[in-house]
C-alpha cells in the first residue's frame, strides 16, 4: 500500500503539470476537432427527442430532450466559433469540458423532476459523462481530463444523493420502463467513471509523454527545432499584441570538430553537455535555449537587440572561463562560441527569416575570427 502511495505520490505532479508547447499546439488542433465533434453530435441529439415520440414515449419526456438537444446545439455552435482562434482562449477545455459534463447533469436534473427513475436509470443520458471524459483526450492535457472526470463524479453523486434523500417513499424509486434504482447500481455508475476518467488519463499522459520526446533533443534535453517551429509563432504573436521585442541569436560552437577527432565522440557529446550547462546557468528567466543541429543552438529573448546582443555577449564569455575537461586529469578545452542576432519584427516576419538573417551574421563573425557576437550588418 505505502509503495502504491508513493507511486501516486510521484506521478502526481506528471500529471498536473502543463503539456510542452508542442503538446499545447497539438492540443488546439484537438480542441478544435472535439468542436466540430461537439456540432455533429449536438445534430444527432435531435433524432433522440423524434425517436423517443415515434417509439410511444411520453409528450413531457420527448419536450425534455428536445429542449435539451437545442440548447445543446446553440453552444456547440459558440464552442465552434470560439476553438477557430487556436490557443487564443487557453481557459477553453476547461470551460467546454464543464459545459459537455454539465449538460449532462442539467438533462437528468430536468429527468428527475418528471420521472425520478428515469434520471437515475437512464443510460443514454448518463453515457453523456463517458463522451464528455474520453473527448478529452483529444485535447492532449491530462490536466482537462483529470478536471472533467472529477467534476462528472461530483456533479452525478450529488444527483444521487439529493434524489434519494427527496424521495418520500420506495416507490418513487421504482419504475415499470427504468426498473428500481438502487444505491448498488448508481455506486457502479461512480466506479465506472472513475476508471473512464483514470484509463483516458492514462492514455493522454502516454501521447503527452510520446510528443514531448518528439520535441526534445535526446543528448542534451533542450527542445529542438520541432519545438522551435511551435514555439516561435507563438512568440511573435505574443510581441504583436503587447509591443514589446524579440531577438534571436544562431549560436555556433566555434572548432567543435577538434574536440571530436582529438578526444572522441563521447567527449563530444560531454562537451555539448558542458556547453548546454553554461548557457542554461547564464540564461535569465523567460528566455529559451534550444538545438536545432549538431552543435547549433538557437536562443529566444523578449529584449531589444541591444540587450540581446549584451546577454549572449555575456555568455560567449562565461563559456571561455569554464574550460571543458575530457577526462579527469587531461587537458582541457578551451571552447567559444560565435553567434548572429536578428530582431522580430524588424528583420524578419517569421521563423524563417529569422535565421536566415542571423546566419548570415553567424557566417559574418565566423569570417572574422569567430569567438565574437555580431548584431549589425556591416
Amino acid at each position: 500500500m505505502q509503495v502504491f502511495v508513493r507511486h501516486i505520490r510521484d506521478m502526481l505532479p506528471l500529471l498536473l503539470a502543463q503539456p510542452d508547447e508542442v503538446m499545447l499546439e497539438v492540443g488546439s488542433g484537438g480542441e478544435l476537432i472535439v468542436a466540430r465533434l461537439r456540432a455533429v453530435i449536438a445534430l444527432l441529439l435531435l433524432l433522440l427527442p423524434l425517436i423517443n415520440a415515434a417509439s410511444g414515449g411520453s409528450v413531457r419526456e420527448t419536450m425534455i430532450g428536445l429542449g435539451g438537444a437545442v440548447f445543446v446545439n446553440v453552444f456547440a455552435q459558440v464552442w465552434l466559433s470560439l476553438a477557430r482562434s487556436r490557443r487564443a482562449h487557453r481557459w477553453l477545455p476547461f470551460a467546454t469540458s464543464a459545459f459537455d459534463v454539465t449538460a449532462a447533469t442539467l438533462v437528468l436534473v430536468v429527468l428527475a423532476f418528471n420521472h425520478l427513475p428515469s434520471a437515475l436509470n437512464s443510460m443514454v443520458v448518463w453515457c453523456g459523462y463517458l463522451l464528455a471524459i474520453l473527448l478529452t483526450a483529444l485535447r492532449g492535457d491530462v490536466r482537462v481530463t483529470l478536471f472533467a472526470g472529477g467534476l462528472a463524479l461530483a456533479e452525478y453523486a450529488l444527483l444521487v444523493i439529493v434524489a434519494f434523500d427527496s424521495a418520500t417513499s420506495p416507490e418513487q424509486l421504482i419504475s415499470a420502463d427504468y426498473g428500481a434504482v438502487t444505491v448498488g447500481t448508481q455506486v457502479q455508475r461512480l466506479v465506472l467513471l472513475t476508471i473512464t476518467t483514470l484509463m483516458t488519463a492514462m492514455v493522454t499522459f502516454r501521447m503527452q509523454r510520446v510528443v514531448e520526446m518528439s520535441g526534445t533533443d535526446g543528448l542534451t534535453g533542450l527542445p529542438n527545432r520541432v519545438w522551435l517551429l511551435h514555439r516561435a509563432p507563438r512568440a511573435m504573436d505574443a510581441v504583436q499584441r503587447d509591443g514589446s521585442s524579440l531577438s534571436l541569436a544562431l549560436i555556433d560552437i566555434d572548432n567543435f570538430k577538434r574536440v571530436n577527432d582529438e578526444a572522441g565522440h563521447r567527449a563530444g557529446d560531454r562537451a555539448l553537455k558542458h556547453v548546454v550547462t553554461v548557457l542554461r546557468e547564464g540564461a535569465e528567466p523567460g528566455e529559451s535555449l534550444v538545438r536545432i543541429g549538431g552543435q547549433e543552438f538557437v536562443l529566444l529573448m523578449r529584449k531589444p537587440i541591444g540587450s540581446a546582443w549584451e546577454r549572449v555577449d555575456a555568455l560567449r564569455r562565461q563559456l571561455l572561463q569554464r574550460p571543458f575537461e575530457p577526462e579527469r586529469g587531461g587537458e582541457p578545452f578551451r571552447l567559444s562560441l560565435s553567434a548572429g542576432l536578428a530582431t522580430y519584427p524588424q528583420e524578419g516576419a517569421d521563423l524563417s527569416r529569422l535565421l536566415r538573417r542571423a546566419d548570415q551574421r553567424l557566417q559574418e563573425a565566423k569570417r572574422e575570427g569567430r569567438n565574437r557576437v555580431v548584431a549589425r550588418d556591416t
